[in-house]
């Protein structure tokens, strides 16, 4: 779901919830719909990832989201990332 699809789903009240997941070195978004979760892609259609927790917390909060679910249980802030 790209950014374009989240605004438009937020104007609509249709999102529960939105999480910022760490993993490894990579941090992405999940969207809750009421279909499900469904990560957050770039126009290309590519899983959006950040680099650091603020740039992605500052992304979600550009969208016009006030709160995020934030899970770090796997995030190794120190692990290198692989080259895709």
């Amino acid at each position: 779901m790209n950014e374009k699809t989240i605004r438009a789903l937020l104007e609509a009240g249709a999102i529960k919830k939105v999480c910022i997941i760490a993993d490894g070195a990579t941090i992405h978004v999940d969207v809750v719909t009421q279909s499900g979760a469904t990560t957050a892609t770039t126009n290309k259609g590519t899983i959006k990832t950040w680099a650091s927790l603020d740039s992605s917390a500052k992304w979600v909060r550009n969208l016009g989201v006030g709160s995020a679910h934030l899970e770090i249980s796997r995030w190794l802030p120190e692990q290198k990332r692989m080259a895709l």
